[in-house]
């Protein structure tokens, strides 16, 4: 079965850009399946600066919505003796700063492979140097959910920011918000505090509402530092935000 059409519905856990000469082709990485996402063409030549800029900006305007889904690892690849993902990659550190620093930066990771039809996105997918790309993303994203995390805990206000309980932050989530308080924006879940609960349908379906309601989800590892704490504070948690 092609693989656009066999993905199951989950919560991605990366993004790959495959740069060629004349476009982009992104694509979502979920953990067992790859989807095509977004086609993006370049409108000239990769000589023409102008042509470049907005070709560069165009990729970074359709990955927005992905990255507000809370997809945060991104790796980019271009084929050998090529300097397109670096290229890319230089434009973003020069023009979008958000990407790199503060509360919505996400991940970069760069790799040689071609990467714009199904064909070299299987092959490119299956390399050990792709999983070592995605495990080192990954554990970038989860050490920035951590900084949010502490930040969140010592917000000052009457109000928390960090939910713990399953009954509150399902009420949360559930709950109509209300324009001028926090509303939920992480779901953060330990592995094996998923794994070993005895509500795993529930905790799944709340999931799936947090998804629905565009709210981010996440499943870290246990023995990442950001799993470590999640066990400390209960194995789950949920991280609001002021609007």
């Amino acid at each position: 079965m092609s693989p656009l059409k066999s993905y199951r519905r989950g919560y991605a856990v990366a993004l790959l850009v495959g740069l060629g000469e004349s476009q982009a082709v992104l694509w979502k990485v979920f953990s067992k399946i790859v989807k095509l996402e977004k086609i993006v063409s370049l409108a000239g030549s990769r000589k023409d600066v102008r042509a470049l800029y907005n070709f560069h900006e165009a990729i970074v305007n359709e990955m927005r919505p992905m990255l507000s889904e809370g997809v945060k690892s991104v790796v980019v690849a271009s084929a050998p003796r090529t300097n397109y993902a670096e290229e890319f990659l230089e434009h973003v550190r020069d023009h979008h700063a958000w990407l790199a620093h503060g509360a919505e930066r996400a991940a970069f990771a760069k790799m040689t492979g071609a990467a714009t039809t199904v064909h070299e996105m299987t092959m490119l997918t299956r390399t050990p140097e792709f999983r070592k790309k995605i495990g080192e993303t990954t554990m970038h994203e989860t050490e920035n959910l951590l900084e949010l995390l502490e930040k969140s805990l010592n917000a000052p206000g009457e109000e928390p920011l960090v939910l713990y309980s399953l009954e509150d932050i399902e009420d949360k989530i559930l709950r109509r918000w209300v324009p001028g308080q926090p509303k939920p924006e992480y779901l953060i879940l330990a592995d094996t505090f998923l794994s070993g609960s005895r509500q795993k349908n529930r905790l799944q379906r709340l999931m799936q509402l947090a998804a629905n309601r565009k709210v981010k989800s996440r499943i870290v590892r246990a023995d990442s530092a950001a799993g470590k704490r999640l066990l400390q504070l209960g194995g789950m948690v949920c991280i609001l935000k002021l609007e």
